[in-house]
């Protein structure tokens, strides 16, 4: 009797963190993201001083959580306020934490409820069957070449057989040639308004993925 109530409460947890995630993100991605990151962004560069990349990087970790598709103008925002180096080592840290943060959450509290979306799509079984061979290599080329979105792929790793510590590390290596490039693109921004200018296509583009 004691193990079937446990068993219900485990499951209570889990469907309600999930809700709790899929509300949260909702609301999120209702909200003006543009303004709000660009406000994120002023505060960082006016108000944080030697402290705004350490900010800048953990960020990262409920924006991706939350799937809030503001990864890209987070990295141009690094380039522009710390210039290449620096904003460079903020956005490469945050998005290795906020990839694991997600892969953790989804390989412990969601995982059985990604699994049940995902198995009846052979594409994905592939994936997996892909990683289960050569897990380092495919985590590799699939942050080197992303078909899938920051956020998304994350939790479409976590229920595949990769180690953690090889999903960190190739992650790591993978993201690092697009992070380096829009740092870059952000150290040639003159104005704060450009870094958040386009937002809108790149919601676009990101609502066609989900």
């Amino acid at each position: 009797m004691a193990d079937v109530f446990f068993t219900w409460v485990s499951a209570f947890r889990i469907v309600f963190s999930l809700l709790f995630l899929v509300a949260t993100a909702s609301v999120l991605l209702s909200l003006p993201i543009e303004k709000m990151v660009k406000g994120f962004l002023f505060w960082v560069k006016e108000d944080l001083g030697q402290w705004g990349p350490f900010v800048l990087a953990l960020s990262y970790i409920p924006l991706t959580i939350l799937v809030v598709p503001a990864s890209i103008l987070t990295q141009l925002g690094g380039g522009y306020l710390f210039g290449l180096s620096v904003g460079f080592m903020a956005d490469s840290i945050g998005a290795t934490l906020g990839a694991t943060a997600a892969f953790i959450l989804g390989r412990t509290i969601g995982k059985s409820y990604l699994i049940s979306k995902l198995r009846n799509y052979p594409k994905f079984q592939a994936v997996a069957n892909a990683i289960e061979i050569s897990s380092f290599k495919m985590v590799f080329l699939l942050r080197l070449v992303p078909l899938l979105p920051f956020s998304l792929l994350n939790y479409l790793l976590s229920v595949t057989p990769v180690n953690l510590s090889v999903y960190v590390l190739a992650s790591w290596l993978g993201m690092t040639p697009s992070i380096f490039g829009l740092a870059y693109i952000g150290t040639t921004i003159k104005d704060l308004s450009d870094v958040t200018h386009g937002w809108n296509e790149i919601y676009t583009i990101h609502q066609q993925f989900c």
